[in-house]
């Protein structure tokens, strides 16, 4: 073996393989160092470039662990399948549920005040109107952070529709909010590419140079009021949007 690229590549091989599974540790840089004869900058590098492609995560004492590749489908029919009021499931649970996956929305922030003037005006509001803001992780089991979402409401209809507690909103948002009088009945989505803020790879658990897909949604009445303005971040590689017979007229 003659370089850290050749050790990448026989690692990447073994992981796609594999022989490493997700969430399994790679065996320790010593231990590569002995088998392999290498140098241990050489080792290093060789699990840099599978952490900038997204194959590992280094947790430094806790090791290389394989990362989770399991894409998510997330149909644009996630929606209207959660209006109802009185269900057990939001969106993100219910389309991981469809593909037999243990999906899981985790409450991380909720705070109250003024938020982003561009989120104010999309919401209709004052710059220094109080919003509600929640910051949370859609995530599969209880450690595999797949999307960062950050969703904000005016405070007021938060309150209204009993959304505004640090808990957890059983059934889902949009359930509360039907069930409070405004029902959505639009969602509009805008989606980019782009490299992930130091930040966002930390919360998501990978190199700053795997790409993610950014999705701003508005959700409106059917007045056209904005009732919601969401923006999540996720890895490229775990996610699928999919958009189904959408009306070409």
């Amino acid at each position: 073996m003659r370089g850290y690229r050749d050790l990448a590549e026989e690692l990447r091989q073994r992981i796609n393989d594999g022989e490493f599974a997700a969430g399994e540790t790679l065996p320790r840089i010593i231990d590569l160092i002995d088998t392999y004869g290498l140098s241990r900058q050489t080792v290093r590098d060789a699990i840099g470039v599978l952490a900038d492609e997204g194959l590992v995560v280094t947790m430094g004492k806790g090791g290389t662990i394989v990362r989770n590749r399991t894409r998510i489908r997330i149909p644009l029919s996630r929606y209207s399948r959660v209006l109802a009021p009185g269900g057990s499931r939001g969106p993100w649970e219910t389309a991981c549920a469809e593909q037999g996956l243990d999906g899981r929305m985790k409450v991380v922030h909720v705070a109250r005040g003024e938020g982003p003037p561009d989120v104010a005006e999309l919401l209709g509001v004052a710059p220094d109107a109080e919003l509600l803001h929640r910051r949370r992780y859609a995530m599969i089991g209880s450690d595999d952070v797949v999307q960062v979402q950050h969703v904000w409401y005016a405070a007021a209809l938060a309150d209204e529709a009993g959304i505004s507690s640090d808990g957890k909103v059983i059934g889902g948002i949009f359930g509360a909010l039907a069930a409070a009088g405004h029902v959505p009945a639009t969602a509009s989505e805008q989606i980019d590419s782009r490299m992930p803020t130091p930040n966002e790879a930390a919360q998501l658990k990978i190199s700053g140079k795997v790409p993610v897909i950014a999705v701003q949604r508005l959700t409106k009445a059917a007045d056209g009021r904005v009732l919601e303005v969401l923006r999540s971040t996720a890895p490229a590689d775990r996610v699928q949007l999919t958009y189904d017979d959408l009306p070409l007229e």
